[in-house]
């Protein structure tokens, strides 16, 4: 195609592809909804959604992706797709940490799509609960931020929790002022949960210092109430000024340009291998000499990298730690079943969490 192609014409053959898209998106879904048709057949009830599968379907269209599109914009625009089509064969009902609006709300979208239903819940035990008892297949909860450490709520409830680790989502919190203000100066107050307007404090010194700065309970209530004020601003992400209907006044506001926060998903699930896995495991040792030493040894003898590490207390007695560690590879992966059989007699606990795919972006 030449640089004196009519605009015309670009148009015209713009408009066909257009339809070849519609005319194949809708033969996917014809397709999906057969699928669901032969899973109820063969006797296969509850969710359709597979984490394996999904990955390995996202990885290989990032495989065959030539561009000029880059790579993730072609992952996030099939991962809507698959959600769609996801929603034709059964709705999939996802609990988050609430309330609407929140960053959790947008891990959940991330790793999904938003074709799912997303349901708040107000704690964190209660998307546990949420999946425990069947109100939802899936729950999406905070594991990890980069700036502000582990959230221990999560890995306590771990714990004691049945439910398996079924894939993880990583996102950078990217903090934006949303209001109805025509410009900042008309700004008088600024609402945010407390940890946000910290992240943002050198941005608001600069650019708000005349304004109050009022701590709320998460940042979908701070975009609820600037909604109803057009002197007052919010600070949030992107989902929140979304739902509330509030223009960004200003984007990327924190002060970190790379603080992220992990998340997990959890469920009843269990993934096959796809290659590009990552298993949590829970330990704990006893506490003598060496011991720690002992517990890490056979990831090093079978080869098996280690990602990461935390300590917490066990609640079962005084200054007795368990250990919360992330390998990369599958249970099923020779090496990683290897070590796993070689720490039995290593440790006093031993609890896969959950084998899972890697995130493709």
């Amino acid at each position: 195609m030449t640089a004196t192609t009519p605009l015309a014409e670009l148009r015209e053959k713009i408009d066909a592809i257009d339809a070849e898209i519609l005319r194949l998106l809708n033969q996917r879904a014809t397709c999906a909804v057969e699928v669901a048709k032969t899973k109820i057949a063969q006797g296969e009830h509850g969710t359709f959604y597979r984490p394996d599968r999904e990955s390995l379907v996202l990885r290989r269209i990032r495989a065959l992706n030539t561009g000029p599109l880059p790579d993730d914009t072609a992952v996030r625009f099939f991962r809507e797709i698959m959600s769609a089509c996801l929603a034709l064969e059964k709705p999939l009902e996802i609990a988050f940490l609430g309330p609407q609006g929140t960053f959790t709300q947008q891990a959940a979208f991330k790793h999904f799509g938003h074709a799912v239903k997303a349901v708040p819940v107000a704690t964190i035990h209660d998307v546990f609960n949420s999946v425990e008892t069947g109100l939802c297949p899936f729950g999406v909860v905070p594991v990890e931020n980069s700036t502000e450490g582990v959230v221990t709520h999560t890995l306590d409830r771990l714990l004691i929790s049945s439910l398996n680790i079924c894939g993880e989502v990583s996102l950078r919190v990217h903090q934006n002022l949303m209001g109805l203000a025509r410009n900042l100066a008309d700004v008088n107050a600024v609402y945010s949960h407390q940890q946000s307007l910290a992240q943002c404090r050198q941005w608001l010194d600069k650019n708000l210092a005349h304004a109050r700065r009022l701590a709320v309970s998460s940042n979908a209530e701070a975009a609820q109430l600037a909604a109803g004020d057009q002197q007052s601003a919010a600070i949030g992400g992107i989902v929140a000024a979304e739902l509330y209907r509030l223009p960004i006044l200003a984007k990327h506001i924190e002060d970190i340009a790379y603080n992220t926060t992990r998340f997990l998903v959890i469920g009843q699930q269990i993934s096959a291998p796809t290659g590009h896995d990552k298993t949590s495991l829970l330990l704990s040792t006893s506490n003598k000499p060496g011991a720690l030493y002992r517990m890490l040894e056979p990831f090093a003898t079978f080869n098996v990298n280690m990602a990461n590490i935390e300590s917490r207390p066990s609640q079962q007695g005084l200054w007795d730690y368990v250990f919360f560690i992330d390998i990369l590879g599958h249970a099923e992966d020779d090496n990683v079943a290897k070590a796993l059989a070689s720490l039995q007699d290593k440790v006093t606990v031993l609890k896969i969490l959950g084998s899972y795919p890697r995130p493709v972006v």
